[in-house]
């Protein structure tokens, strides 16, 4: 298949311009954001493709606010009945619809949709029909459901709330609770796969696994991401009992790809896959990542999967995070394809090489402005914080780098400020139209401890905070490479990314 941009080479003028990964839980009515947007310095670059605007036919918008507006009456993602049942009643009245196509199974904390990106985009580049559930999202709610790559269209979003709306109305009708946002999704998502149809679906899960809205389906292969705390409160103190509520995605003899775990959750990943006979290949073993360098806009990998190596691989995107999510990305479409198992020579290398130079993955330091350059990214968690710093350092030359931080109230604030405090000379605390958003005072007193107090700036509106931070990098002069990181939560840098003029 050819590339979908046109070229099988990334242009280096616009390399830092690659889109990267995305995930929030955004409330659907944007309209506070959008009337609250004002324009900013610079221009920005027209929206892509990967993360739609709203639909410019009036009457079409106007479906997709009341889809939405329905949507939002129901429970929203982070309150959770944990249980499968309502979501399997939906499944059968359905008549099953996850179960008329193959599926890989995506869990973990951190990098799961940009696993899942890189595994569309191999899949696709093999010339198979694929169909991609992640979340959250970052602007758009159609986001979350995409066929051969590219988000559905708003319309076809509508045609299958409307498909599906009779049988979650009954379903409602018989269980103690109504189904939520996201099993309703998960319900739209796997009866579009089918309708398609696709060839392979590729469904990363909302939380945990066991009890998921995801995990009515059987997963051919399971992936796993690095596991660290996060959503604590629900799915346990150390990463031990969080690995054994993820560990619920590993089914009878499928393949396991786990990557770079902490001990004590690869033992009970392994021991899960020892219980169901699952066949297990671990990053750093049985595949990993050989060689890397950074190379312009992204990355220059050697990755060994596991029918051999692949030398030269081009990756668009920073970081050595991301590396590692390529090489379990190969991984997992190895053993779908039966390679290391029902066959010894590995995939393409072209074809391998053409789908990675491809990939984008919204919102993971992705550029936005120039002079100063505004770069976002959707860390949330102190692993996905330290994360992000150490790309940083490596990847961009900043003089001064200022940052915006918007986090929710139910994180660890503390640990991702701590993280990124090496690499901020000021930071510029704010919040985000959520009402899981943190008080502005509360965390401006926790940044205070973590910066000091001469290093705080605190903005409760977040345009006041982008401009102010622009400002600030401002000072270093146009050519001494100050720069701004927006961070803290997806649904923070989903508004900076319309108050900047990215859709």
């Amino acid at each position: 298949m050819s590339d979908p941009n046109g070229t099988d080479q990334p242009d280096p003028l616009d390399s830092f311009e690659e889109i990267i990964e995305a995930e929030t839980t955004r409330d659907p009515d944007l309209a506070v954001i959008e009337a609250g947007s004002r324009t900013l310095r610079t221009q920005g670059g027209p929206p892509q493709a990967d993360v739609p605007a709203r639909p410019e036919d009036p009457e079409v918008d106007k479906a997709l606010r009341e889809v939405e507006a329905e949507l939002a009456t129901r429970w929203g993602e982070t309150k959770l009945e944990p249980s499968v049942t309502r979501i399997s009643a939906l499944m059968d009245v359905l008549g099953e619809p996850q179960r008329s196509y193959p599926s890989i199974h995506i869990t973990g904390t951190n990098g799961k949709t940009s696993t899942a990106r890189m595994i569309e985009a191999l899949l696709g580049a093999f010339e198979l029909r694929t169909g991609r559930y992640t979340s959250p999202h970052v602007q758009s709610i159609t986001e979350r459901i995409s066929l051969d790559g590219a988000p559905i269209s708003a319309e076809r979003f509508i045609e299958t709330y409307q498909d599906i709306k009779p049988y979650v109305e009954m379903v409602d009708g018989q269980q103690e609770y109504r189904l939520s946002f996201f099993e309703v999704l998960t319900g739209m998502a796997y009866a579009a796969f089918a309708d398609a149809p696709v060839d392979v679906a590729v469904v990363e899960v909302g939380m945990g696994g066991s009890w998921d809205a995801t995990n009515v389906i059987d997963g051919d292969v399971a992936v796993v991401t690095p596991i660290g705390l996060d959503h604590t409160d629900r799915l346990g103190g150390t990463t031990a009992e969080i690995a054994g509520e993820k560990s619920g995605i590993i089914k009878q003899d499928a393949t396991v790809i786990l990557a770079q775990q902490p001990v004590d959750a690869a033992q009970v990943l392994l021991k899960k896959a020892v219980e169901v006979d699952a066949t297990v290949a671990r990053e750093g073993l049985e595949f990993g990542v050989t060689a890397r360098q950074v190379a312009v806009g992204g990355q220059l990998l050697t990755l060994r999967g596991l029918g051999g190596e692949y030398p030269e691989v081009y990756l668009p995107l920073h970081g050595a995070h991301q590396a590692h999510n390529a090489a379990v990305a190969l991984a997992a479409v190895e053993a779908f394809f039966g390679v290391g198992a029902q066959r010894a020579e590995p995939l393409d290398i072209d074809t391998v090489r053409k789908a990675f130079a491809a990939v984008s993955s919204p919102g993971r330091l992705e550029v936005v402005r120039r002079s100063p350059t505004v770069v976002l990214d959707a860390a949330h968690n102190p692993a996905g914080a330290e994360a992000t710093a150490e790309a940083v350092r490596e990847a961009f030359d900043f003089s001064r780098l200022i940052g915006v931080v918007g986090a929710s109230g139910d994180k660890n604030v503390r640990g991702l400020l701590e993280a990124f405090e090496p690499i901020f000379a000021e930071v510029v605390v704010t919040r985000n139209s959520s009402h899981r958003a943190m008080d502005v005072d509360e965390l401006a007193a926790i940044a205070v401890e973590v910066f000091g107090e001469e290093r705080v700036q605190v903005e409760p509106r977040l345009p006041d905070a982008l401009e102010a931070a622009i400002t600030l990098a401002e000072e270093e002069g146009e050519f001494a490479g100050g720069g701004v990181l927006v961070t803290g939560s997806v649904i923070t840098v989903g508004e900076a990314r319309l108050l900047l003029g990215k859709g």
